[in-house]
C-alpha cells in the first residue's frame, strides 16, 4: 500500500499543480473507473493501446474528456500507473483539502446520523479541531452509543466502548 502512495504523490502533486481543484469534476469517475478489476486486466493488457483504454473510459464516463485530462491519462497508462489511479484521487483531494484549510473527518457512529444531528455534529467538531472539516459517517455497532471520530492523525473517541475500556483499566490498577 505504502508503494502505490509513493507512485501516486508525483502524480497528484502535479495534476494539482497543473490543473488546479477543477480537476477532480473529472478524476473522481475516472478514478472509480480505475479501481474496476476488469478495467485494470484491460488497461494491463500489452496489446491494448492507450488510446483503446482511453476510449473505453471516454465511454464509461459518458463523453470526451477534457484534454488535460486525456493528456494526464495518457502519461499515466503510458508509465503503467493505471492502477495507482484510485490513490492519485485520494491524494489529490488531500492536496486540494490542505489549500483550501478543510480536513477529511471519518465519523464511527453506532446507530444511522440525521441531517440535523450531523450539521451540529459538524460544527462541534470544527470547534473542537480548528478547521473546516469535510464529514463522512460510517455505521460501526461495535461501539454500543456515541462516536468516534478520525481526523488526521487525532482521534476523538466518546464512544460507550471507549468509556467501557477506561473504567476496565482503572478497575484492574
Amino acid at each position: 500500500m505504502a508503494e502505490i502512495a509513493t507512485i501516486a504523490r508525483p502524480y497528484a502533486e502535479a495534476l494539482f499543480k497543473a490543473c488546479g481543484a477543477s480537476a477532480a469534476d473529472w478524476l473522481d469517475p475516472v478514478a472509480a473507473i480505475a479501481a474496476d478489476a476488469q478495467m485494470q486486466h484491460y488497461a494491463d493488457d500489452p496489446k491494448i493501446t492507450s488510446g483503446q483504454v482511453l476510449g473505453v473510459i471516454s465511454g464509461v464516463a459518458g463523453g470526451a474528456l477534457p484534454d488535460a485530462a486525456a493528456r494526464f491519462l495518457t502519461t499515466v497508462l503510458e508509465n503503467g500507473r493505471f492502477q495507482a489511479l484510485p490513490e492519485i484521487a485520494r491524494q489529490f483531494h488531500a492536496l486540494a483539502n490542505a489549500q483550501s484549510g478543510v480536513a477529511e473527518a471519518l465519523v464511527f457512529s453506532a446507530f444511522p446520523i440525521d441531517a440535523a444531528a450531523l450539521t451540529q455534529l459538524s460544527a462541534v467538531l470544527e470547534k473542537r479541531f480548528g478547521r473546516k472539516l469535510e464529514l463522512s459517517v460510517q455505521q460501526a455497532p461495535d461501539l454500543i452509543g456515541g462516536v468516534r471520530v478520525v481526523v488526521g492523525d487525532e482521534v476523538l473517541d466518546t464512544s460507550v466502548k471507549a468509556r467501557l475500556e477506561q473504567m476496565k483499566v482503572a478497575l484492574a490498577a
